[in-house]
């Protein structure tokens, strides 16, 4: 079921489907700003990713001395969430475990997912924010991160052109270069890299191959805030955040006309791992009863 969040400026569209953002309207010039899913590049817009971010060493793990599979990014985008409030400018939505859940994640949880609408200085501002409980008797480990893909460029692509992005910038506040790391094409696992992005007064210019090699995984919190600019500097969209890393993605080798900025509590495993849920990188733990809170915010121009 489709929900809308609208004020006189901006309307947002939510799927309870995965509680994913569908849509993103300026309501003044009827601008999109997301990703519409077409699956010729990539099928979705803005999931979240739960319990797990990216993906586990041979797609599985062992917890008690039983072996689960699991789907890259977890399974929250593709469950349905209930509704558990809303009013004008806020939206909540809740999944719990069940008996499906627990054959492949071992653990008890209920996550929520909220949206609220603020407008900020010279921006219309979506705050995404996340809860995750854990009701069990016992620790509970997981991941969680975002995926929102923003339309680039955002005005009159048909799906026909080449080099759409040529030109588009990426923006890195309070920085000069970026090191940053990739993922094996293969296997999606994590390779231990340092490379170096140098930036133009925090600006990186887009270029028809800048997506080829591999995802952009950015560790030690670097920025908290990354933006999508047009090839004059105005820019579009920014995500902000206080996530310990975050990833940069279009489909390798397609030039597609999009780009995901990802703030992440997670990441796949890499490629030499061996630990077991308790050892991943950037693993959230929870105690009995616990709860986890953390919030990114789009920023749209």
């Amino acid at each position: 079921m489709r929900y809308f969040l609208e004020n006189d400026r901006i309307k947002v569209e939510i799927d309870s489907l995965g509680a994913e953002v569908k849509s993103v309207i300026n309501k003044k010039n009827m601008q999109e700003y997301m990703w519409y899913g077409n699956p010729k590049y990539w099928n979705r817009t803005s999931p979240v990713l739960f319990p797990f971010v990216g993906s586990l060493k041979g797609k599985k793990f062992s917890w008690k001395g039983k072996e689960y599979t699991v789907p890259q990014h977890g399974f929250a985008r593709d469950r349905e969430f209930g509704l558990v409030s809303a009013s004008e400018d806020e939206i909540w939505f809740r999944l719990c475990s069940d008996e499906e859940t627990l054959a492949i994640y071992p653990f008890p949880f209920i996550l929520e997912i909220g949206y609220r609408l603020r407008q900020g200085c010279g921006t219309e501002d979506v705050v995404v924010m996340w809860r995750v409980k854990n009701p069990a008797d016992e620790t509970m480990y997981f991941s969680i991160g975002a995926h929102p893909g923003f339309l680039c460029p955002v005005h009159g692509f048909d799906g026909s052109k080449a080099g759409c992005k040529d030109g588009y910038k990426l923006w890195f506040e309070g920085t000069d270069v970026i090191h940053h790391h990739g993922n094996d094409m293969e296997t999606g696992l994590s390779i231990d890299e340092d490379i170096e992005l140098p930036l133009d007064h925090g600006y990186a210019t887009i270029t028809t191959k800048f997506f080829d090699r591999c995802t952009y995984m950015v560790e030690g919190r670097q920025t908290k805030c990354v933006g999508i600019a047009d090839e004059e500097g105005k820019h579009i969209v920014d995500v902000c955040f206080d996530a310990p890393m975050f990833a940069i993605w279009s489909p390798e080798k397609q030039n597609a006309p999009f780009i995901c900025i990802e703030p992440w509590y997670g990441r796949c495993d890499a490629v030499d791992f061996e630990g077991d849920l308790s050892q991943r990188a950037y693993t959230n733990v929870l105690e009995a009863g616990e709860c986890f809170e953390a919030e990114y915010e789009m920023k749209f121009y």
